[in-house]
């Protein structure tokens, strides 16, 4: 039976905090001896390498250089087409039993190393050692979780009626063929390893694209299921630019599928240009812009934890991040004193002491588009908390930012409709229910959304009006993040997915797969 990996809590259920911590930092260790190595490209399971390399730099401190990465391009994404499609006969003929074997011992590898995979993670994105964890092991869940669905659907294989008495039909989910997996750096275990299973283990062959900020998780999530027994060519590693690699993804005729991540305008952009000469399936995540509202009946100390939680946790670059709260105007000057003094109290640093909170944003581009917002906020808004940069002592050689808070912008202001993936949220107030709702609701994304109430009519009203494909009800732990693998399958409405099936779900599976009716006649 499936249960999530849960690395911190088993840890503090058993009192054994220290031994997380010591793990972590031997771990950090050993991430640290690997510094400035160069990595390949996987196709066909042979090491392919490029005359050039490109520096990869961590967020935390820009002077360490963590490796030396290929430079992939559209001849590379090629050959790894090319070998996935020889592959997939023969991988998308085994049985799905041996297939969820893969799988489990993958699982099993990725468990044993985890304090070295969430390090790595915290070089790479700026993690903090909690954050960090909990994305390698929801990695780890998604393997096993898409493992047992397959074994709960009986390889999504279903008897039929007959039509005649001498017929006997059945239902058969086959895979595509190859399938494109472009990554988001954000999560870069969780997201990347989910979406390249869901197409593994449905017996489609893969071309993975990781996101250029986090190549080397990608690299031991290869090394992983290569030692696990995936054989040669079904799982191909192309590292490079999305400009090179994903557009050669995009527009190759021998791609049956791609699978993304990321932002509204790259993936609606891939959805056009593949499907111009074909249909074909395109499985995308594209962001949110997530709202909580804060009635006057709610209990505002839980609803301001659980919305800096959710506004801040990972520097805000969750694209289930809390960015807009709307509060009751009885309510709204407790519950801004207690979320600005919570969020003024987050620690800001190097993720990788134990006490911090808020880490660096990823990359320079997210680090200047703070500032840009950062500067419309204070202009046009009321700053509450944060509005600058960190630069004292070694956080000048990392992206540092403070959190954020304004107020006092108009409701059809910028910063409330788009999706500026850095630590900034705007507050706004209201008078009746269904005006908050309505607010909530007035945005192109509708991926997550929280509520904290104690009436139980507003909980029905807002369940039955929200526009979000993930909502919670007066849920502490965060109001808008952290669903958990076969417990909240997690995908976006509008414009923030393209199927409306949620990751860790029951439904997710079959979008890798298309239905063929089998009847055979018997004399």
């Amino acid at each position: 039976m499936f249960e999530n990996e849960d690395t911190l809590r088993r840890f503090m259920t058993e009192r054994a905090e220290g031994e997380f911590h010591d793990s972590y930092a031997k771990a950090l260790e050993l991430v640290r001896s690997e510094f400035g190595i160069k990595y390949p490209m996987i196709i066909g399971g042979k090491k392919v390498w490029t005359s050039q390399t490109v520096p990869q730099y961590s967020p935390i401190d820009t002077r360490l250089l963590l490796a030396r990465l290929p430079a992939g391009d559209s001849r590379h994404t090629k050959q790894a087409v090319a070998a996935a499609k020889k592959a997939f006969e023969r991988w998308s003929r085994l049985g799905y039993h041996e297939r969820v074997r893969i799988m489990k011992s993958a699982a099993d590898l990725m468990s044993e190393r985890k304090f070295e995979l969430a390090a790595l993670v915290s070089y790479e994105n700026g993690k903090n050692r909690y954050e960090a964890i909990a994305d390698v092991d929801e990695a780890i869940d998604f393997v096993r979780y898409y493992a047992e669905e397959m074994e709960r659907n009986n390889g999504y294989e279903t008897p039929m009626k007959s039509a005649s008495p001498n017929e006997k039909s059945k239902s058969v989910m086959k895979p595509y063929g190859v399938w494109g997996v472009v990554a988001p750096f954000n999560f870069p275990a969780a997201i990347l390893v989910g979406m390249s299973t869901g197409a593994l283990i449905t017996g489609n062959t893969v071309v993975l694209k990781p996101s250029s900020n986090t190549p080397i998780i990608a690299s031991k999530f290869v090394e992983i299921m290569k030692q696990a027994g995936l054989p040669d060519g079904v799982l191909n590693l192309v590292i490079g630019s999305g400009s090179k690699v994903g557009r050669e993804l995009v527009s190759n005729k021998d791609v049956s599928g791609i699978v993304f991540t990321g932002s509204r305008e790259v993936g609606y952009g891939m959805s056009k240009q593949f499907s111009i000469a074909r249909p074909r399936p395109l499985i995308a995540e594209l962001g949110g812009k997530n709202p909580a509202i804060v009635t006057e009946t709610a209990d505002v100390n839980k609803a301001a934890e659980a919305v800096m939680k959710a506004a801040f946790g990972y520097s805000g670059q969750k694209c289930s991040a809390c960015s807009r709260v709307y509060v009751h105007k009885r309510v709204k000057n407790e519950f801004l004193q207690k979320l600005v003094e919570k969020t003024k109290n987050l620690p800001v640093g190097n993720p990788l002491e134990q006490n911090t909170y808020v880490g660096p944003l990823a990359n320079k581009d997210a680090y200047r588009n703070y500032q840009k917002y950062a500067r419309i906020a204070a202009k046009e808004g009321k700053v509450l908390a944060g509005g600058s940069v960190k630069k004292d002592g070694e956080l000048k050689h990392g992206y540092y930012v403070e959190p954020t808070i304004v107020s006092g912008l108009p409701r059809n202001h910028r910063l409330f409709k788009e999706e500026m993936f850095v630590p900034i949220l705007c507050v706004a107030d209201f008078e009746e229910f269904g005006d908050a709702v309505e607010m909530a609701n007035e945005v192109d994304y509708g991926l997550t959304a929280g509520i904290f109430t104690g009436k139980q009519g507003e909980i029905q009203e807002f369940l039955d009006r929200i526009e979000a494909g993930v909502v919670y009800v007066n849920r502490q732990a965060s109001a808008t993040t952290g669903a958990m693998v076969g417990c909240q399958p997690f995908g976006g409405w509008k414009d923030s997915g393209t199927t409306g099936k949620g990751t860790g779900g029951p439904h997710y599976l079959t979008q890798f797969m298309r239905e063929q009716s089998q009847t055979v006649a018997q004399d």
